[in-house]
């Protein structure tokens, strides 16, 4: 009976853990497929002119959502367009995505808008919304030359050609046709291109939504993400975004153009008034805190480069020398005020915009302008704190202190230097400098070779420089 009942709970024992082991796996599984049914959907703002700003924040965008493992990646876009070496930069990286990218045209694609929602994966439009006019246009809005028109033409083209055509068979005869068609995406750059029962020629292309997709160049309507979500039958799904971090806020703060100007004020004036004063004090601590909080961010945007911060100092050290070290103000002054204000410049402008000259241009101009509107006007108001605090007069531009006779200073006889040639005698020992008398005149005098020469020795005046004669032994 013992037997009996050891072997009855025995057989219990085992059952009960074969029903948790099921239990565990079946769990395990609910779990590993629940996890793998949740998507991550990752959503990028581009709702403002294209630009280093926007580009900075999509590239951080795309950037976290391949650490997230992002399953979907939908821009939401509302532009009329910007720069068109932003908007390159943008689709390159749309079209290397691993990952899907989607568009939802809340609004308008204008433009620069319209050339990157052709590169996405699937686009889809608000009942109202616009895409098209790709035109590249100066600031005026006047359209640029044809090179520049060409490129944009061969980009938004071969933009178009990336998404791929589909096979038609229709019994023994096969023809393809492009998902978006590259010679309609070519006439929303060039009005000269005329395409039969959609545009007549001198008129650029731009689609309403309904026109999009009867075209190709919209996949659906929408009114949001989540329904577009809803219509790729996506579920179980998670949407995040970057958010712009504290320091990203501080960066885009200081390299605003309005705190740029200031800082190249405070750099300006601090220099100038450490000019003014003996020793180092708070206006060169101002200055370099300045000359950091100006080229830092914008050396950890991208903006500068070692070879700004370089010329900068190079600028700084040449004008401290002809300051201090060369008499005059010629080359080397010049030359260290040429370095400053192109590294201030150049600082200023992201290194992307070299790639097109259309887009460079106003970019250069409007830094250039920026630094040296900044650096006039704080050495004006440099110059009257400076007048107002370390002297009585309002405008410190010329030299106003009084040089008396009683406080040490002298005058320069400076007709002496009509003594060359003539002769006399040392009247006190030249170790090389002492005093020789000529025609009953005394003079401070420099042997003029360094040597030695004794008092009562006959000399001849070979040279006048600054206020001292240079002698010699008569042979």
């Amino acid at each position: 009976m013992k037997k009996v009942y050891l072997c009855f709970y025995q057989l219990t024992i085992n059952m009960w853990k074969k029903i948790i082991l099921l239990l565990g796996g079946v769990l395990s599984l609910s779990l590993l497929w629940a996890a793998e049914q949740e998507k991550i959907v990752f959503t990028v703002d581009i709702q403002d002119e294209i630009g280093p700003k926007v580009w900075r924040l999509a590239r951080k965008s795309f950037d976290l959502a391949e650490q997230e493992k992002a399953d979907y990646i939908v821009i939401h876009m509302n532009t009329y367009g910007g720069m068109v070496v932003y908007a390159d930069s943008l689709r390159s990286m749309i079209l290397n995505s691993p990952k899907p990218v989607w568009v939802f045209i809340d609004n308008n694609a204008a433009s620069a808008g319209a050339l990157i929602s052709i590169a996405c994966d699937k686009i889809y439009m608000r009942e109202g919304a616009n895409i098209g006019a790709a035109t590249v246009v100066n600031q005026t809005g006047e359209a640029m030359p044809d090179k520049y028109q060409s490129y944009m033409r061969s980009m938004i083209r071969s933009t178009a050609e990336a998404q791929g055509r589909d096979t038609l068979i229709r019994g023994n005869d096969t023809t393809y046709r492009w998902r978006r068609d590259p010679h309609i995406a070519e006439a929303m750059v060039d009005q000269s291109i005329s395409i039969p029962g959609l545009t007549d020629s001198g008129r650029v292309v731009t689609f309403t939504s309904r026109e999009a997709m009867k075209y190709g160049f919209c996949d659906g309507m929408a009114d949001s993400i989540e329904d577009i979500l809803g219509k790729e039958k996506v579920e179980n799904y998670t949407i995040k975004s970057y958010q712009p971090t504290f320091i990203d806020q501080i960066i885009g703060f200081l390299i605003s153009p309005i705190i740029q100007g200031l800082l190249i004020m405070v750099i300006v004036g601090g220099i100038y008034f450490e000019l003014q004063t003996p020793g180092v004090g708070f206006p060169l601590v101002a200055a370099l805190t300045a000359c950091l909080l100006y080229f830092a961010p914008l050396y950890l945007e991208g903006f500068a480069g070692y070879w700004e911060i370089i010329v900068f100092v190079v600028g700084v050290i040449l004008l401290l020398l002809e300051i201090f070290a060369i008499p005059g103000f010629g080359v080397a002054g010049i030359s260290g005020i040429v370095l400053i204000v192109v590294a201030l410049v150049f600082a200023g402008i992201d290194h992307f915009s070299f790639r097109f000259l259309g887009d460079f241009v106003p970019f250069l101009i409007r830094s250039l302008f920026v630094v040296i509107s900044a650096s006039l006007l704080s050495l004006l108001l440099s110059m009257w704190l400076a007048a107002k605090l370390l002297g009585n007069r309002r405008w410190a531009f010329a030299l106003h202190a009084e040089q008396k006779k009683e406080d040490g200073y002298v005058g320069v006889d400076l007709s002496v230097g009509q003594e060359i040639g003539k002769r006399g005698v040392a009247v006190t020992d030249l170790r090389p400098a002492g005093k020789v008398e000529v025609e009953n005149e005394i003079y401070d005098a420099v042997s003029l070779f360094g040597e030695y020469i004794e008092k009562g020795t006959k000399v001849v005046i070979k040279k006048y420089q600054a206020g001292q004669v240079y002698v010699t032994e008569m042979e």
